[in-house]
């Protein structure tokens, strides 16, 4: 049975890799990187750094991520995707030595797609998960601020869900993962503080905060000028209702 190793990397900073990460990067027999076409290099580009840096005697096979049919349902669409990412694995660890590695951005457990993908691989491999240091983590970091209130429960979202459902009832803090489309533009402003962060742990590192009527623009500003300059972007952002 093929051993898959999952570890997580982090938001962008090599020094986010545990001495785990580092020593299972050392035994890996094979390790798979996805390379996302142009403008993304340097998501692969940290991987292979990471990997020089591990001195790892690894076979480092390359593959080509798929990309997402947008003209279909999204359930659809993200299913089909992850089945044709599944098969790419597949093909890549075929003939392999030893475990088979991937090197997974943030925490393979947080808003990440790795092991369901892994889960329609056949046969089943035998999974080994090594935890990373999450972008929640990498933001409040950034900020110096506390994930949560006194006592207070926090709410892990997405853009997708807050443009659809509006702020969670009850919610006290709120993160937002994945979202594209700033959809903190669709909430009443007033009594809201945002903390934003995109690109945590890597130089080109881009914070902004305040309450939302005055950073929203600033945010959103920032991100359309960032991703056209670098082709892509990863961010996100925790809000927070003001008290007192």
């Amino acid at each position: 049975m093929t051993e898959l190793w999952l570890i997580g990397i982090g938001t962008g900073n090599p020094a986010h890799v545990t001495r785990e990460g580092w020593q299972a990067i050392r035994e890996a027999g094979a390790i798979l990187v996805p390379e996302k076409g142009a403008g993304k290099d340097d998501l692969a580009g940290l991987r292979y750094a990471i990997i020089e840096e591990a001195e790892a005697s690894a076979q480092v096979i390359p593959f080509e991520m798929p990309v997402r049919d947008e003209s279909l349902p999204y359930d659809t669409r993200v299913a089909r995707w992850h089945d044709e990412i599944a098969l790419r694995w597949q093909a890549a660890m075929d003939g392999t030595d030893g475990p088979v590695a991937l090197l997974v951005w943030g925490d393979p457990g947080l808003y990440d797609s790795t092991l369901r993908i892994a889960e329609r691989l056949s046969p089943a491999p035998r999974l080994r998960v090594i935890p990373g240091i999450t972008a929640l983590q990498a933001l409040t970091a950034a900020h110096a601020i506390p994930f949560n209130t006194v006592n207070g429960p926090v709410t892990v979202t997405t853009g997708r869900r807050l443009r659809d459902h509006g702020w969670p009832d009850g919610a006290e803090t709120l993160v937002v993962m994945l979202d594209g489309e700033c959809s903190f533009e669709r909430l009443p402003p007033e009594d809201l503080t945002i903390w934003w962060g995109a690109y945590l742990g890597m130089e080109n590192e881009l914070l902004e905060a305040g309450p939302l009527a005055e950073a929203g623009p600033r945010i959103k500003a920032a991100r359309a000028e960032a991703r056209a300059a670098h082709g892509w972007i990863m961010d996100t952002y925790l809000l927070r209702k003001t008290t007192g």
